[in-house]
């Protein structure tokens, strides 16, 4: 399975391919974790990502110790921008 990345701080690389949203939801599907992010212009975009990369970006989100749900990351879907 082909995943998505994110990053719960601006990336310092290629800033350009990276899209900026807000966390909706975060659930497990099929054995994977999907993040569900609102796009600038107001769609959901589902990002799948391994249960490692998820508890990488929430570890660096400052929520302290509260939901991540509302809070900015980056992400890039598998194939766009790539």
């Amino acid at each position: 399975m082909h995943h998505d990345r994110i990053h719960a701080r601006r990336p310092s690389h290629h800033v350009d391919r990276w899209s900026v949203g807000r966390i909706e939801s975060i659930d497990q599907r099929d054995g994977h974790c999907v993040v569900t992010v609102r796009s600038p212009d107001g769609e959901p975009v589902e990002l799948v990502v391994t249960f490692a990369v998820r508890d990488l970006f929430l570890r660096r989100l400052e929520t302290n110790g509260g939901s991540p749900v509302g809070e900015r990351v980056w992400y890039r879907k598998r194939g766009e921008g790539s």
